[in-house]
């Protein structure tokens, strides 16, 4: 099987020894992305915020691979506070359209750069 990596400009690059993504057959398997705006290297503050820059660079990840959100079949949010579901529900469900992809979502002690969340999917090309 062809193992491919995938590389974004328009998302923030590994902070380690990692990808942004890895296609493997039909599937990308896309790295858990915090959320760090890949022009300014900065990483906004609420919760709200980090959620919905987080989506856009998996959506930039995905693009690049020559899919979308709707190929999306799982994804995992991290969360430092899992009272931060609800408002991360929200803006996370605006990303997404039916059939929603499964979904895990955990609460972790600690994230990379202290981000509010951090999420990762896998998708498959149809």
């Amino acid at each position: 099987m062809k193992i491919t990596e995938v590389k974004s400009p328009k998302a923030p690059q590994a902070i380690g020894p990692y990808s942004q993504a890895i296609i493997a057959g039909e599937t990308i398997y896309v790295s858990g992305q915090l959320p760090i705006n890949p022009t300014t290297g900065e990483m906004p503050t609420t919760i709200t915020e980090q959620t919905e820059q987080s989506l856009k660079n998996i959506v930039s990840i995905l693009a690049e691979a020559g899919v979308s959100m709707q190929n999306v079949v799982q994804a995992t949010v991290l969360l430092h506070d899992i009272n931060d579901f609800g408002a991360m529900n929200e803006v996370y469900g605006q990303f997404f359209k039916a059939p929603f992809p499964s979904r895990m979502a955990y609460q972790v002690a600690c994230l990379p750069k202290n981000a509010k969340v951090e999420i990762a999917v896998i998708a498959v090309r149809s």
